[in-house]
């Protein structure tokens, strides 16, 4: 029996779920939401502060602060509690509203950014904020989770092996992108390895990270208004950008089996199923990363009336297949 006394010290790390009935095909899911931060952000988190702490930067009488779209906030937010640091939480409009209640829960400050910045749009709002912040107190201390080295470190030391010890034979990783932390750790982890893996990159119509005009995004987690700094595109075999009606689409559908996963895994396991109905094969082991699991979104993605509410005809268009039908067309980018 596992006794632990602080959060962080518990993580589900091999747990798998196979979406055969769900997407069609030979895919399994590594489900990374079973920690006490409910994310995989939980990784990126706890090594930026550690590194923080080794490099002298974050201490006693300390305030962290960071830009979130909801996921790193609740983990760092966890992080702060246990370590005993204050934690301020910059979001902006389009966070789940479950999501900045428990930043707050766990004691932590949030302030919400209504407005984006006509170039940088949100998360260029969000990060102007942060640095006029900074400049003011020398005790606020910003991890910066876009730049930041450990970000991906992270997940080149433990998410990349722990899927490589579950599939020696694996074909294909689908990997979603928002700061790319997770992407660029498990690429590099492969590509060091002369690992035959394609990687996939699954983005959000909308998203800038590879290129293509900025669009109206209301599902946070994925997707970027701003291109990634630590994005090296070199790594990546495809991209898969996949609209939000699918990811919607494709988180009825888990549900309807019994699986209530969030928005970043819905448009993963879309975009995962639209590139294996195209280049898949019986024989292709394939893995999809899944940040989230659902219950913050319970206000957002499995409310009734919402996908209406934000998405009109698109919906309407495609209502039949809420809950039961495919998965959807997202757009199959050209390789990169």
């Amino acid at each position: 029996m596992p006794v632990i006394s602080v959060p962080t010290d518990f993580n589900e790390e091999e747990l798998y779920v196979d979406l055969r009935q769900v997407v069609g095909h030979r895919l399994f899911l590594k489900c990374e939401g079973f920690n006490f931060a409910g994310s995989i952000k939980l990784k990126a988190a706890s090594e930026m502060v550690r590194a923080a702490e080794r490099e002298g930067r974050l201490g006693p009488g300390s305030t962290l602060v960071e830009s979130s779209s909801g996921n790193l906030g609740v983990a760092l937010s966890m992080i702060a509690a246990s370590r005993g640091y204050r934690f301020l939480c910059v979001t902006d409009s389009r966070c789940n509203p479950q999501t900045r209640r428990v930043i707050e829960a766990l004691g932590s400050r949030v302030h919400v950014i209504s407005e984006p910045d006509p170039h940088g749009g949100f998360l260029g709002a969000r990060i102007s904020y942060v640095r006029a912040l900074c400049a003011t107190d020398p005790r606020y201390v910003w991890l910066d989770q876009y730049t930041n080295e450990a970000n991906w470190q992270a997940h080149y030391r433990t998410t990349a092996p722990a899927v490589a010890r579950q599939f020696p034979r694996l074909d294909v990783l689908f990997v979603g992108v928002g700061t790319s932390g997770t992407l660029m750790g498990c690429a590099q982890w492969f590509w060091e390895r002369r690992r035959r893996v394609r990687i996939v990159a699954v983005d959000s119509v909308g998203s800038v990270a590879f290129g293509g005009a900025p669009g109206r995004r209301m599902i946070p987690g994925l997707g970027t208004s701003v291109t990634p700094a630590l994005l090296d595109a070199s790594y990546v075999d495809d991209v898969v950008r996949v609209e939000e009606v699918d990811t919607v689409r494709a988180c009825h559908r888990m549900a309807r089996r019994g699986f209530l996963f969030g928005g970043s895994t819905g448009t993963v396991v879309s975009g995962a199923g639209e590139w294996l109905a195209r280049n898949g094969s019986p024989d292709t082991t394939a893995v999809a990363i899944s940040p989230d699991l659902g219950e913050r979104y319970l206000d957002t993605i499995y409310r009734p009336g919402w996908p209406l509410e934000q998405y009109g005809d698109a919906v309407l268009e495609r209502e039949e297949e809420f809950g039961t039908g495919g998965l959807g067309t997202g757009e199959l980018a050209a390789p990169v």
